[in-house]
């Protein structure tokens, strides 16, 4: 390896077609350069500084991102991750998302995309309609988003428990289903629920979840 392919880091040499710019990651997921900073922030991307103050993130992880984004939307069970830091959390009394779906990779899907918002959400997550009853009981979120088929109790179940119990009966929801919107009319979805047909385009999504939150306290 040539010495002007090497970057000095912390007292150690560094591969420099290991890593890229948080430009050439923006490009290389298909997002904006914020977006790719906000990852970093968070921890979501790994990466580092140069002495002169410019990031470098570690296309392992970026790989890792992209592989996790294409199994969520095709099925197909993703690489590992590296270890990297924890995600900043968010701070106390932050607004949070409940997000349900029998599908471990969307779930994560939805987690990323949602921490690209900047809107100090807080998420959580459940796997059906049970495990969904159970965290609200714990504590109400602000707003809802959920599949409609999961085992167990169904989104249409839960949805109904929600709104026959005063204390949930406002809560907004977003759902988003592999079935089509008349059919799910016809099975009895509330008229007052966005609905999104999966996979759900990201930016509509965050565009109803953001105008259903109540504003920030």
């Amino acid at each position: 390896m040539k010495i002007a392919d090497q970057q000095v880091y912390e007292g150690r040499l560094f591969d420099r077609a290991a890593y890229c710019t948080t430009r050439q990651a923006a490009e290389r997921i298909g997002v904006s350069h914020r977006t790719v900073q906000m990852w970093v922030e968070n921890g979501t991307l790994q990466a580092w500084k140069t002495a002169g103050g410019h990031r470098r993130i570690t296309l392992a992880s970026v790989e890792c991102m992209l592989a996790e984004r294409r199994a969520a939307l095709g099925g197909a069970p993703a690489a590992p991750r590296p270890a990297r830091p924890m995600p900043c959390a968010p701070r106390a009394g932050a607004r949070s998302v409940l997000i349900v779906d029998d599908d471990a990779m969307l779930l994560r899907l939805y987690e990323l995309e949602i921490s690209t918002w900047g809107m100090d959400l807080a998420v959580r997550k459940a796997s059906n309609g049970i495990e969904a009853l159970v965290r609200i009981g714990e504590a109400r979120p602000d707003i809802l988003v959920s599949d409609l088929h999961m085992p167990g109790l169904d989104g249409f179940g839960m949805i109904r428990a929600l709104r026959d119990n005063p204390a949930t009966a406002g809560l907004p929801l977003v759902v988003v289903s592999g079935m089509d919107k008349p059919t799910v009319q016809a099975l009895g979805l509330p008229e007052d629920v966005a609905f999104f047909t999966k996979p759900a385009p990201l930016a509509a999504l965050r565009a109803a979840v953001t105008s259903r939150l109540p504003a920030a306290g």
